[in-house]
């Protein structure tokens, strides 16, 4: 596993030869690091190489079998605004006495002396410098350490500057903007559009390509957004409005539609074109003001004389011809149309001059001959009685159904004697239902029962056998 370590470099500058030293920071190694260290500690210090003219024409010692070579692909990792890492590959040849670890120097650009960033070597492959300033400027170098000596250093290629890392500026539209933003005259516009950047950008709007009106728009921009505020919204404020993030020869750009739009004009003429029957055929002119949007359609109304009160027709009809149907006839009719957009109905209307008048056809009637349907017939049961069961002192009845025109007349017979007038039954017919009630029978009433239906075309009759049980005695 890679190890790696982080320094501070010193804040003065490589000419101070004299104070340098006392003044390096101590790098805190960890794991094998501090291992090297400790077993390095009696060993002979490292020497130190003569300071070179300048970064590019400094010469590494000759190699030699007891000092390692280079290490490989020195490159630098990270540069922030105040931070920097670099790492490296262990060199191909160690040495013969072994690596005790590498040394980082570092030269300003301008100056002739490396410094080195970390007193001791340190058996790390990769390491950070921090707290550099702002506009600094300057070369890495390191150098695989072994008893014998430091070995000759990789040096990076080109120097290392310390800047303000700069975020590309980044608008972030609104869903809601994505689209055309619809608003009516008079009604306020507020936009506000967040925006990203480090530093802080520049932010600048324009309309349809050109500069705002100050007079009417107003500007509030922010570190994070740009608010765009226009309190009574006119047509004319309608169109493109570009909103443009500068930061540093960087930009970025947002464009959001505008629409302010209000209630349509009506049509310009409407004329009444035929009256036929129940119906009358309209046609009219689209208006010449439309709202500043595209219409909806137009609604027709219909207006008896007699009462004067409008009715809706049609809603939102797009053609500009219409047959209206179903009027009344004997009646007379006005007709207006009103146009309509997103912001509702136009304030007036186009009325007809002149009335529909629905004429009363002239129609004779005609009535044809109606040839009576006799519907005389001989009575006829539907539904014969059916032989029954029943128990003493409990009231049965009998049903039967019967078909007769004329209605038929009812008789009921108990084993073939007329029994009309007797209290003990009471007879209904209702609706050609025949019902014969038998109150509260006796053994003595059993028998059979007859039904008998008489018209003037006939008659007909049914039978039915009654069984009326004794109860048993004990």
């Amino acid at each position: 596993m890679t190890e790696r370590a982080t320094s501070e470099v010193p804040t003065g500058g490589p000419e101070e030869t004299t104070s340098e030293s006392a003044k390096l920071p101590t790098t805190e190694p960890s794991g094998e690091a501090a291992a090297s260290e400790s077993a390095g500690e009696e060993q002979t210090p490292m020497p130190q190489e003569p300071a070179p003219q300048a970064p590019a024409a400094t010469k590494p010692a000759p190699a030699s079998e007891d000092l390692p070579s280079a290490p490989l692909l020195l490159a630098v990792e990270d540069v922030s605004d105040s931070a920097v890492t670099v790492s490296w590959e262990p060199p191909e040849r160690l040495g013969r006495l072994g690596l005790q670890g590498y040394v980082l120097e570092l030269c300003r650009e301008g100056a002739s002396e490396w410094v080195p960033v970390n007193a001791r070597p340190m058996m790390v492959t990769q390491q950070t410098l921090r707290n550099l300033a702002l506009g600094d400027k300057f070369f890495l170098r390191v150098a695989a350490v072994s008893s014998a000596g430091a070995g000759p250093p990789a040096v990076l290629d080109q120097p290392v500057h310390i800047q303000k890392s700069i975020e590309a500026p980044k608008i972030r539209v609104p869903r809601h903007l994505r689209q055309t933003y619809i608003r009516q005259v008079g009604e306020a516009v507020n936009l506000q559009i967040p925006f990203q950047g480090n530093p802080k950008p520049q932010a600048s709007w324009t309309h349809n390509g050109h500069a705002l009106d100050s007079q009417r728009v107003s500007i509030r921009t922010g570190d994070q957004d740009s608010i765009l505020f226009i309190r009574s919204a006119q047509r004319s404020d309608s169109g493109c409005y570009e909103l443009t993030v500068h930061l540093e020869g960087l930009e970025a750009k947002a464009a959001i539609d505008i629409l302010v739009i209000e209630k349509p004009g009506p049509p310009r003429s409407i004329r009444l074109l035929d009256v036929w029957g129940c119906n009358a055929a309209l046609e009219w002119t689209p208006p010449q003001d439309t709202g500043n949007t595209d219409l909806l359609g137009y609604t027709v109304q219909k207006a008896d004389k007699k009462t004067g009160q409008w009715f809706t027709v049609l809603e939102r009809y797009h053609p500009t011809t219409c047959t209206v149907s179903d009027l009344i006839v004997g009646n007379s009719y006005s007709f207006r149309v009103f146009s309509e957009n997103l912001c509702g109905l136009s304030a007036s209307a186009a009325v007809t001059k002149e009335l529909a008048h629905v004429q009363k056809a002239d129609i004779a009637a005609k009535p044809k001959g109606f040839v009576e349907r006799d519907f005389s017939e001989a009575p006829s049961f539907t539904q014969p009685l059916a032989d029954h069961t029943s128990t003493p002192g409990y009231s049965t009845q009998l049903f039967c159904s019967v078909r007769a025109s004329p209605k038929p007349k009812i008789i009921w017979m108990k084993n073939k004697m007329d029994i009309q007038g007797d209290p003990k039954y009471r007879a209904l017919s209702e609706q050609g239902v025949c019902t014969l009630e038998i109150r509260k029978p006796s053994p003595f009433d059993s028998g059979v029962y007859t039904c008998k239906a008489v018209n003037v075309l006939g008659e007909a009759s049914v039978d039915c056998r009654l069984e009326v049980k004794a109860s048993a005695t004990h």
